[in-house]
């Protein structure tokens, strides 16, 4: 905790190549030992290897699994 009071939160900044700040939070979560480099090759890679087998757009796709992911229903504790 800083002594000199509070640290502002940084925002995510969108991604230089699909201008997706969903896709910038993926590179950062695959990110390892501060490796932004390896980690946007291997998301891009993966985003033209489902281009090429699809014929899709990879954003999209991307976005459709997300959605298929998340909660629909938040459910809370009765107490």
């Amino acid at each position: 905790m800083p002594r000199r009071g509070n640290i502002p939160k940084r925002d995510v900044l969108p991604d230089p190549l699909y201008g997706s700040k969903m896709v910038t939070k993926l590179i950062n979560f695959i990110m390892y030992d501060g490796k932004r480099g390896v980690a946007q090759k291997i998301v891009y890679s993966a985003f033209e290897e489902i281009r090429d087998k699809t014929g899709n757009d990879p954003l999209e796709m991307f976005e459709k699994a997300l959605d298929n992911i998340m909660p629909e229903v938040e459910v809370k504790a009765r107490r």
